[in-house]
């Protein structure tokens, strides 16, 4: 349990920066969560060996789904602190 809190948070994290950066140098608010979501289920479409999709999604457990619920938390949170932050009137972001 605990390493799934960690994980967890971690995974927020990296989201969150990679994120930041990725709007900063992009200059496009929302691609990062787009990205993620690409990523997730292209992740999922590639490991999916054969049979009925919903079979393979069962096989997913809370432990494999929070950590990608974080990044997405960490990827969302980013977007709307850059996009905060322009609001505000930050230039270089």
């Amino acid at each position: 349990m605990l390493q799934m809190i960690v994980a967890t948070a971690l995974i927020f994290v990296l989201a969150y920066g990679l994120a930041f950066i990725l709007d900063m140098l992009v200059k496009t608010t929302w691609l990062p969560i787009y990205a993620y979501l690409i990523f997730i289920v292209l992740y999922v479409y590639f490991n999916w060996d054969s049979g009925s999709f919903g079979e393979y999604l069962q096989e997913y457990t809370y432990v494999d789904v929070l950590p990608a619920i974080g990044g997405l938390a960490g990827a969302a949170l980013s977007c709307w602190s850059i996009h905060y932050l322009r609001k505000k009137g930050y230039k270089m972001f």
